[in-house]
């Protein structure tokens, strides 16, 4: 996979996820020792799409399981097709089939839907998948703990079918928001990395390369004004891919540089959230404007 840690900088770069050395460190070892990545941070910093670009650089298919509450192993594993079954049931009594070679077959893969859970452990192809579970924290902790021990071994049993069992381990990224803590036991079977905001020379490279043709000036700009807000008490701080749809949004507004009118147009790319429009409308925007020309300049 990765020779060393300045390989994974520079695989990642290529895909325009510019890591820096603590991410690519962990990346790293993850790949040596064959652990999964557990990934906390801000809603926005970019920790999906390290999966992503994760599986990008492999060569490999990423599956993604989305989590939410009320998950449960059903929705994760595998469930039976029912309908199809039922189908089967009836077309089988219509020409007088046997009942225990229905029985059979009812129960054969033919019938099973694999889930995301399923999928990656069973997958056959040349490169062992991606397996993204995001945003573990909605999920309930009884989901948690059922996916603690789908991670020990990476096998499943169905009770028709037998076990099965991974013939390459997936690569395993776990995500999480922190809207509700995770149990040591997953953490500890897994290396953590929490994902900050960018800095400005980090946000202002990934702005460059994901809004293409963007004006030099007005990308500081945006960045600079980024960095400020994120220091205000928010109650969603605006993340990097706020950043980025901020950026094209400009774009597509044929703007070269920041000014109050444009910014009070378009604070929808920056806020998800009626309080934090209101709160930002009540600070001093010329002065942020002003400091953040300031900060581009240094």
């Amino acid at each position: 996979m990765f020779q060393s840690i300045d390989d994974v900088q520079e695989a990642l770069a290529k895909q325009s996820y510019f890591a820096d050395r603590s991410i690519a460190t962990t990346v790293f070892l993850a790949s040596k020792l064959g652990k999964p990545l557990f990934l906390e941070g801000e809603a926005g910093v970019g920790k999906t799409e390290l999966s992503k670009v994760l599986a990008a650089t492999l060569k490999t298919d990423l599956i993604r399981l989305q989590c939410y509450e009320g998950l449960d192993a059903s929705q994760a594993l595998y469930e039976w097709n029912y309908p199809k079954q039922l189908l089967r049931i009836r077309l089988g009594e219509a020409t007088n089939g046997s009942r225990e070679d229905i029985d059979k077959e009812l129960f054969s893969e033919e019938y099973l839907i694999r889930r995301p859970l399923l999928e990656a452990i069973t997958a056959d192809g040349e490169q062992p998948p991606v397996l993204l579970i995001d945003e573990i924290d909605r999920a309930d902790e009884e989901f948690e703990a059922f996916l603690l021990e789908v991670l020990s071994d990476f096998q499943i049993t169905i009770p028709e079918l037998g076990t099965l069992k991974a013939k390459r381990q997936p690569t395993v990224v776990i995500t999480s928001n922190r809207t509700r803590e995770i149990h040591d036991a997953l953490k500890r079977r897994c290396l953590y990395l929490w994902i900050d905001y960018p800095d400005f020379d980090r946000e202002y490279e990934i702005l460059r390369t994901k809004v293409p043709g963007i004006d030099e000036r007005l990308a500081g700009q945006v960045c600079a004004l980024m960095q400020q807000l994120r220091q205000e008490d928010f109650y969603k701080k605006p993340g990097i891919a706020e950043t980025i749809d901020w950026g094209a949004a400009l774009m597509a507004l044929h703007k070269d540089e920041l000014d109050a009118e444009t910014v009070e147009e378009t604070l929808g790319c920056i806020f998800k959230y009626r309080d934090d429009i209101e709160s930002f409308r009540q600070g001093n925007l010329v002065a942020l404007l002003e400091q953040a020309d300031v900060n581009k300049s240094m």
